[in-house]
């Protein structure tokens, strides 16, 4: 049996008919066809899928979609303006903070996350919010030198 679930996605209402053990990831991917959301493991160890839910980065394999209900979500596809990318995207892709990018959509909506949350992170304050994402290909140093990068100029309004 369907549930009809509504939500914000990207700033556009969208709604669909999902059955209730659908996952939020699922109907960001299958139902609105946003597949820069990646699913890496469904068991909410890689972080490949993180989301913004009501401005806070969540695991989306980890969440229904009927949980979702009335939220405002943010995928990785709403994060640029007009096709001009938001300061942490541009610093991974200026400090190679990617290789294959399985993992950067997540490592993205995190950045962005703790950025919120704390303008001026250090090294260690990074490496520990990224705890629950994983980069099979990097050793990581990239990807904590694109966060500083993004935090730097997402505070200057770069």
């Amino acid at each position: 049996m369907a549930t009809r679930v509504s939500m914000t996605v990207n700033g556009k209402a969208c709604s669909g008919d999902v059955e209730s053990r659908t996952l939020l990831s699922q109907f960001v991917r299958d139902h609105l066809g946003l597949t820069g959301t990646h699913i890496g493991c469904d068991t909410s160890q890689c972080g490949s899928c993180v989301v913004h839910i009501d401005g806070k980065s969540v695991k989306s394999c980890t969440m229904l979609a009927v949980q979702a209900e009335g939220a405002d979500v943010v995928t990785i596809e709403g994060v640029a303006n007009n096709g001009t990318l938001h300061p942490m995207q541009k610093a991974f892709n200026e400090n190679h903070g990617l290789q294959c990018g399985f993992c950067t959509p997540g490592m993205v909506m995190s950045a962005i996350d703790l950025v919120q949350n704390n303008a001026n992170p250090t090294e260690d304050d990074v490496r520990k919010w990224l705890e629950g994402n994983i980069c099979r290909c990097t050793g990581y140093q990239n990807i904590v030198k694109s966060i500083m990068a993004g935090a730097e100029a997402m505070r200057s309004g770069q």
